[in-house]
């Protein structure tokens, strides 16, 4: 059932602000990073600023358009739009490799990146299958099903390969926690064969957190692998060493029985059970996902295996392959606090080379000498907000499915933001992930002013849906 409700009225003025001035302040930075004399004309488009300008262009048009259908088409439309975008997943797999990765299809003298759009695709589908299941009487399907709309096609990226991407997939979870996706009727399965007093709650702590507790134990996976390298020993006296799987095994003890007392505490004496249950079962899924993860290290490619040892610290290589992340954090450092001025970068500047692929994956740099500190915290706080918004605007709906996409699109954006920021400072591995609205590219610009653009929409005629 709808009411008549004019557009204006209720479009969210200030995220498309926000969305304008990322755009321009991007463009700007791209314009003075890539600046030609011989070719001063921002519109010229044999240069990359004008390809930009291009791009923005028909992003602009193509979030217009999307923004004058109907929103019940995304709804109704869910699962042609995920099958299309499946699809362009699979036949990118059989186009030949670009720069090691079958991750391009090309059309004409365009390159287009079908994982990009995938983030589309799968965020209505999966908008639209959680509105439609009862969350409060959930079972194993649901959570199969909700659960396979996200991996299907992280299978796909994986295989282009394209890490980045495949990482950015894991903010979906994120978005079931948020709706109350419950893992209760698995983790209740393997309780079966557990004597324990969780056995008796239709509804257990560990189901209902399971994706933070998977971040959690994620990440214990990745010290526990710092813990195994052979290099890397704990020290108790001169004749008492541990490292390797043992140092691992150790590490995991320890934490786990941390993790007990401090559940005991936490929970009332007649459910103290559960802490102990709670702590037996995060061991051994630590401890199994760890040796996954110590197995699958073993298995990727060495570019990958040295990336990651060089987040992690066990190799030195100043000028190597980490020269990227150095010379990019070497430019942020230039800046100072007020920067050395428009069109004034040095260090990643396109003339001296010094940072590759400054236009892309590492734009924030070339900003951040230009601006310095003021200008850097300037841009952070105006994605910050623009997330925020985001979120306040998924809250505000009256329909599940426009709230669920509103946090699917809230959750890739700080993804995306987190770790292309978190590559600029060295706190993330380099994994090539743009940073929205801002790096230089036609997918990615396209795809998030679509996604943009279909959530205007949706909040624009949100008092019109009732149910």
């Amino acid at each position: 059932m709808r009411k008549n409700q004019p557009l204006a009225a209720n479009f969210d003025w200030i995220l498309l602000f926000m969305y304008v001035a990322i755009l321009f302040i991007g463009i700007s930075t791209i314009y003075s990073v890539a600046y030609n004399p011989n070719h001063p004309n921002i519109f010229d488009f044999s240069q990359k600023y004008g390809k930009q300008i291009l791009w923005i262009g028909i992003s602009l048009f193509l979030g217009l358009c999307v923004f004058l259908i109907d929103s019940d088409i995304y709804r109704k439309f869910a699962l042609p739009i995920y099958s299309f975008v499946i699809f362009l997943l699979i036949i990118v797999l059989l186009m030949p490799p670009i720069n090691g990765a079958r991750a391009w299809l090309s059309i004409g003298s365009m390159g287009i990146q079908p994982a990009e759009f995938a983030k589309i695709g799968t965020a209505i589908i999966l908008a639209k299958y959680l509105s439609l299941v009862n969350l409060n009487q959930q079972n194993k399907k649901i959570i199969l099903i909700s659960n396979a709309i996200i991996l299907f096609p992280m299978a796909l990226i994986i295989l282009q390969p394209d890490a980045g991407t495949f990482i950015v997939f894991t903010s979906f979870l994120f978005v079931l926690y948020r709706e109350g996706v419950s893992y209760d009727p698995i983790i209740l399965s393997i309780l079966k064969i557990l004597p324990f007093r969780s056995l008796h709650y239709k509804r257990t702590w560990l189901g209902t957190h399971f994706i933070p507790i998977l971040f959690i134990v994620i990440f214990l996976s990745i010290t526990t692998l710092l813990v195994s390298n052979e290099n890397i020993v704990l020290n108790f006296n001169k004749k008492k060493e541990i490292s390797g799987y043992w140092g691992m095994f150790f590490f995991l003890t320890v934490f786990c029985l941390i993790a007990y007392f401090f559940l005991r505490y936490l929970f009332p004496k007649r459910e103290r059970k559960r802490a102990l249950s709670i702590s037996i079962i995060g061991f051994f899924l630590a401890l199994s996902i760890s040796s996954t993860v110590n197995y699958t290290f073993q298995k990727l490619p060495d570019h990958q295996k040295e990336r990651i040892e060089l987040v992690l610290g066990l190799r030195e290589d100043p000028d190597g392959d980490d020269y990227n992340r150095n010379r990019a954090m070497a430019a942020v450092g230039s800046g100072g606090f007020f920067g050395r001025g428009y069109k004034n970068a040095i260090v990643s500047s396109v003339k001296t080379n010094h940072v590759p692929e400054s236009e892309t994956d590492f734009i924030f740099c070339p900003f951040a000498e230009e601006w310095g500190f003021i200008g850097s915290f300037f841009l952070v706080s105006l994605y910050i907000l623009m997330i925020l918004r985001i979120i306040f605007i998924a809250e505000r709906q009256k329909a599940a499915f426009n709230r669920i996409y509103a946090y699917s699109v809230a959750m890739i954006l700080f993804y995306h933001f987190t770790i292309n920021i978190g590559m600029n400072i060295e706190f993330s591995p380099v994994i090539g992930i743009p940073l929205p609205f801002f790096s230089y590219g036609g997918s990615s610009i396209m795809s998030f002013s679509i996604m943009i653009f279909i959530l205007l929409k949706l909040d624009s005629q949100r008092k019109d849906v009732l149910n």
